[in-house]
């Protein structure tokens, strides 16, 4: 269940998107992940305000009543329930019909969406979304030990290891709201990505090879930054080289490759973590991100800062009408 709500990701990322100007998608993508990584600061506060709510008995007079464990998974889902009546009431359609209209080239079917990413590799919406699927699953994977390994290395319990989510998603929402906007007009998208993936395999690598939690601190800060530089960059040059009326799609089709790096990640770090080390899966993750690095070179031509290319009359092309006049060809 779960994982289906989780689908709603590309379509907000898509909507975005479409809501935005191209020269400043990647600030407002970074601002809506930067959202997120505040809910991941405040989450562990509020789910243990909710663990010593569920104690209380919620009825007056002799009869008693307490939600006890459960408590968290309620105020999880009211929250969930207050995002729909949200989106019910504020969110109106993003696309412009008047786009849609304008072109006859039917967008790809998802089939053939998921495999031209495989069979073309070397198209820009191809090496963008591996780039994101691989340096995501590489990260996001390692977190699978995360516990085991503070515990391990550090003698972090149950009990403190909010800190580190607090600690981190305060960066993360710093990085994204503050930095973000102003790296991407010193360096551009495409550059600012390379530099996230270098600071997010630095960080990774970093936490085995510290020494003390001040040498941990020091290397996990270097993790948010990454991901802050990468993955809003990532996705907003995403939003350049496709069509307009596939955004959706490939959004989607980002966070599907994305996912399916998430499933497979976990196990072999689990596995790693228990036959090779439990520093095994950090070095791991940060070889695999700092491989993805070189998908990324050629990039720089969708990026804020160069030029759109030109017509023959001299006039700009978009990406996304590249592309359209492509399938029209094709047709």
């Amino acid at each position: 269940m779960q994982g289906a709500g989780g689908g709603t990701v590309g379509v907000i990322q898509a909507y975005v998107a479409d809501s935005t100007d191209p020269k400043d998608r990647a600030r407002a993508l970074g601002w809506l992940s930067a959202t997120t990584n505040l809910g991941v600061a405040v989450g562990p506060v509020l789910g243990s305000f909710a663990i010593a709510l569920g104690k209380r008995d919620i009825i007056p007079g002799h009869g008693t009543l307490q939600m006890g464990r459960a408590m968290p998974g309620i105020m999880a889902a009211s929250l969930c329930g207050l995002n729909m009546l949200f989106a019910w009431r504020y969110l109106n359609e993003s696309r412009d019909a008047t786009v849609h209209a304008a072109t006859d080239v039917a967008p790809r079917k998802s089939r053939e969406a998921a495999w031209s990413v495989l069979t073309q590799p070397s198209e820009p919406s191809s090496r963008l979304i591996l780039i994101y699927a691989i340096a995501i699953g590489a990260f996001q994977g390692s977190f699978s030990v995360l516990a085991l390994f503070l515990n391990a290395r550090f003698q972090v319990t149950e009990q403190t290891i909010g800190y580190f989510f607090m600690y981190t998603g305060a960066i993360s929402v710093f990085a994204r709201v503050l930095l973000l906007g102003r790296m991407v007009d010193w360096l551009g998208e495409a550059k600012l990505s390379r530099l996230g993936l270098v600071l997010l395999a630095a960080g990774v690598v970093g936490m085995p090879l510290s020494k003390n939690l001040w040498m941990l601190a020091i290397a996990v800060a270097l993790i948010p930054l990454g991901t802050a530089f990468t993955f809003p960059c990532v996705t907003a040059l995403l939003s350049r080289v496709i069509n307009q009326r596939e955004r959706g799609l490939y959004m989607g089709m980002q966070q599907t490759y994305g996912g399916v790096a998430r499933i497979i990640a976990p196990l072999f770090y689990g596995w790693a973590f228990d036959s090779l080390g439990v520093s095994s899966p950090y070095f791991f993750s940060s070889a695999i991100i700092a491989g993805t690095i070189f998908l990324g070179f050629g990039l720089d031509k969708y990026a804020r800062h160069e030029a759109p290319p030109q017509t023959e009359a001299g006039l700009p092309i978009t990406a996304a009408a590249k592309a359209a006049a492509t399938g029209e060809q094709r047709r």
